[in-house]
């Protein structure tokens, strides 16, 4: 019962963010008397048939920025999670790190009459 809840919450989800515009549209569309009488910017210019188109466009930008921006933080959020989880990888041993003296007389050579390659030898 629980998951099915939460799998029908993810989906309204999923459409809401999706379907942002058109949300932005029914609302106008079903309260436009209100939004050209109180909220439009023309509404003292009737001779512009604006009708609340202006206060509609502002919504849809707004809606617009509102997607970028979280867009961008996501990107931003994404590429600060590689940086670190590169960085995180990187591991310094000490050991490794050390300065290892090599004595220039215990160095040996590989002798020169021997063959470069060799094939495996069967049995």
């Amino acid at each position: 019962m629980g998951r099915r809840l939460l799998a029908y919450l993810l989906i309204v989800a999923l459409v809401a963010s999706n379907f942002s515009r058109l949300f932005i549209y029914a609302g106008f569309e079903l309260n436009r008397n209100y939004i050209t009488s109180k909220l439009c910017e023309n509404r003292d210019k009737p001779w512009m048939h604006c009708n609340g188109k202006c206060y509609f466009m502002k919504k849809i930008k707004q809606a617009e920025d509102k997607e970028k921006n979280e867009e961008r933080q996501s990107q931003k959020n994404l590429f600060q999670e590689a940086c670190w989880s590169a960085i995180s990888q990187i591991k310094f041993h000490s050991v490794l790190l050390q300065v290892m003296f090599v004595p220039n007389n215990c160095v040996a050579f590989p002798k020169s009459n021997a063959p470069v390659f060799r094939p495996p030898q069967l049995g």
